[in-house]
């Protein structure tokens, strides 16, 4: 009996995004050493156990394990997970950062449901859609979920604040609704919703606000709401185009903001160049293509629709952090998958891409 095999282009994408990711963390991790409020000891270590040890376990079992098994439990993993992400707003459990409660402690390591709560999420909305099959193109069974789950899963998001991982969701949501079916027509209402809902937040919350204004005018407020844009155009721009060199960022050290964090692109422009920039972005470019593939190729609807949720949402992730960091999206706060620190975010990646290879087993057709 011959041996069903993952699809191998998708893997090495994903090999490729972990290792060259680990290899910018390391080097925008050298920041840390100047840097008197964090260690770089805990940093390494949440990163590589947690995120690439633990989490190149997990790829590798839900490699293993039949996709369709999620389908019969979709429901309750994404009950699981929204409850998970409530535990943000239990006292002495939860943990705030910059004004935004999105983290737990369990022991003396933090972790961040909502990286849970995206997993269940594309896992319910596809079992879903597959149930419904044709009835997708209607606004009572294709629309009115799509707004219901979403709103459910925005207000404990919105709460925390995590406006960002809310309208990741989004993308991959109405990515889903499309592939299943769904109308056009509906979406064009969705995005109307979805303007006056962020004229709200932008009034109800400054920061917003100010990204906002960021966005527009740059150069204003050099000190305040500019400086991180400021400082990573510079960073971009002084590497030209080969870069200086890896590990030779000067930006990284008291000059970025979260060198590891949300800025490690501009990291990597410095170092690597115009050259190193272009070819992260045809990285993921050929990831989202490979993966979309896989979706296409694949004859149930709920593992197609479940591979187009986890790459659009990983792969909007990446475009909405590189947009920022190189000034033609607002300032979003949101990491790089696969390259920023985090090691509940890399762990979750690596198991969501694990899922992918195992529905690409039942992708048959060759390309």
């Amino acid at each position: 009996m011959k041996r069903i095999k993952v699809d191998i282009p998708f893997l090495v994408s994903i090999f490729i995004l972990v290792i060259g990711g680990y290899l910018i963390f390391s080097s925008a991790s050298l920041g840390l050493l100047s840097s008197q409020t964090v260690k770089y000891g805990n940093v390494a270590f949440s990163q590589v156990f947690f995120g690439l040890f633990l989490g190149g376990i997990a790829c590798i079992i839900t490699s293993k394990i039949d996709y369709k098994i999620y389908r019969r439990y979709a429901f309750y993993i994404y009950i699981l997970s929204f409850l998970a992400t409530l535990l943000v707003f239990v006292p002495h459990l939860g943990v705030g950062h910059g004004g935004a409660q999105r983290w737990i402690y369990i022991g003396q390591f933090s972790l961040q449901p909502s990286e849970l709560l995206k997993m269940g999420f594309v896992l319910y909305f596809a079992a879903w859609l597959a149930g419904v099959k044709n009835k997708t193109k209607t606004f009572t069974y294709g629309f009115l979920p799509l707004l219901i789950l979403t709103a459910i899963t925005g207000a404990v998001l919105l709460k925390q604040p995590d406006t960002d991982t809310f309208f990741i969701i989004c993308f991959a949501g109405v990515a889903m609704f499309l592939s299943a079916g769904g109308r056009w027509r509906y979406i064009f209402i969705l995005a109307i919703i979805g303007v006056v809902g962020l004229g709200i937040i932008a009034h109800e919350r400054p920061y917003v606000m100010s990204r906002i204004k960021t966005f527009i005018n740059p150069s204003d407020n050099s000190l305040g709401s500019g400086y991180q844009i400021q400082q990573s155009l510079i960073a971009i721009g002084s590497g030209g185009f080969s870069g200086r060199g890896f590990g030779q960022s000067i930006q990284k050290f008291n000059y970025l903001p979260e060198p590891i964090g949300d800025s490690i692109f501009a990291v990597a422009g410095e170092e690597f160049g115009f050259v190193g920039a272009a070819v992260i972005v045809l990285i993921f470019i050929f990831f989202a293509f490979r993966g979309l593939k896989i979706a296409g190729r694949v004859a149930d609807p709920f593992g197609g629709l479940v591979v187009v949720g986890i790459v659009i949402m990983i792969v909007s992730q990446a475009f909405v952090n590189i947009g920022a960091m190189v000034g033609v999206l607002p300032l979003s706060g949101i990491p790089l998958p696969f390259v920023s620190q985090g090691g509940t975010a890399l762990f979750m990646a690596l198991l969501e891409v694990g899922i992918v290879l195992n529905i690409s087993k039942s992708a048959n057709k060759k390309i």
